[in-house]
C-alpha cells in the first residue's frame, strides 16, 4: 500500500501537465504532517522513555 503511494506520487512528479499549484499542495500536506509527527514525539517522547527506563530496570534486576 505504501508502495504504490510512492510510485504513484512520483509519477505524478514526473509528469508533464501538472502545474506549480498541486507542488505547493504537496509540500504544505508535507509540512502539515512532518509538524503532526514533531508535536506527537513531543508529548509521547517522555511516556516512551519512561517505558524504556523501566524496561531496562526490570532486565537488570533479573
Amino acid at each position: 500500500m505504501v508502495k504504490h503511494f510512492i510510485s504513484t506520487l512520483l509519477a505524478r512528479f514526473q509528469s508533464e501537465d501538472e502545474e506549480g499549484q498541486t507542488l505547493v499542495e504537496y509540500g504544505l500536506l508535507l509540512a502539515l504532517i512532518a509538524i503532526i509527527v514533531i508535536v506527537a514525539l513531543v508529548f509521547l517522547g517522555p511516556i516512551v522513555s519512561q517505558i524504556f527506563q523501566n524496561v531496562g530496570t526490570n532486565l537488570q534486576t533479573t
